[in-house]
């Protein structure tokens, strides 16, 4: 039954950079996978038990736990999420969200490919401290019924790290690119890209600024979340974000998706 597939808690992660202008990273699964097989996606996955780890606080600057979870509204271990996004970004992208030059970044991917637990220990050992306020909240989306996987999703913005260059495993990821977000719309509306709705819905929501800074200055204000909405879901299904014509009129109760980029610099 549709109603018995698990939700599981997941952090995806939007990098942003400018080249000159706002580009954010896309990653082409392969089409070898159960879940959104060939489809253009962020960095990111499930928030694993192994990200829970114990005394969270250690492993971050900026933000504590209690802080963390505030933002996006769990009792605790809200930083869990921070550290799933940061582990997926380095798993599939070959990026570690953090400063820390004589560190092989590669060596710790390799390790974290074979072993997705130990990336605590991994940044304990290199004395590594991530910037909770480098990667900030800024979405939160639902998969509907009827997807053989379903996930309760974070989405993240953080800026790419400098001197790192993305790197795929040819595992599960087999393309990356840096798009300008109105590109990838218009290649998805093309039908030359593929992406799930929520992929399509952050595009649109950062195709509304012009730079990485403004985009971060945005999420930093960390807006109360409103709710993706849809004109004529019967018909022409045409989903409308907030500030867009005919979205205080829209249907409310239909995409399980909330965002907190509507109010761009």
């Amino acid at each position: 039954m549709p109603e018995d597939v698990p939700i599981s808690p997941a952090a995806t992660v939007m990098l942003l950079d400018d080249r000159p202008d706002l580009h954010v990273l896309m990653l082409r699964r392969t089409a070898k996978v159960v879940f959104a097989p060939d489809n253009w996606v962020f960095p990111g996955g499930r928030v694993d038990p192994d990200d829970h780890a114990e005394d969270l606080d250690s492993f971050f600057t900026g933000l504590t736990d209690t802080e963390a979870s505030g933002i996006i509204g769990v009792d605790s271990g809200g930083l869990a999420w921070w550290l799933a996004a940061c582990r997926e970004t380095l798993e599939e992208a070959g990026l570690l969200l953090a400063s820390k030059p004589d560190v092989d970044v590669a060596s710790l991917r390799a390790q974290v490919e074979q072993d997705e637990s130990v990336f605590p220990d991994l940044l304990l050992e290199h004395g590594i401290v991530l910037d909770a306020t480098a990667v900030e909240e800024v979405a939160r989306f639902i998969t509907p019924l009827g997807s053989p996987r379903r996930f309760d999703a974070k989405f993240f913005v953080a800026r790419t790290p400098v001197d790192q260059e993305p790197l795929q495993d040819d595992g599960e990821i087999v393309d990356w690119a840096w798009m300008r977000p109105q590109d990838a719309l218009d290649q998805w509306a093309a039908g030359e890209m593929t992406m799930m709705s929520p992929t399509v819905r952050m595009i649109a929501c950062l195709a509304r600024y012009q730079s990485a800074d403004g985009v971060l200055s945005a999420a930093r204000r960390r807006l109360e979340y409103k709710r993706v909405r849809v004109v004529d879901p019967d018909g022409a299904y045409q989903v409308v974000l907030p500030g867009e014509p005919g979205y205080e009129t829209a249907e409310l109760e239909v995409e399980s998706g909330w965002v907190r980029l509507w109010e761009p610099n």
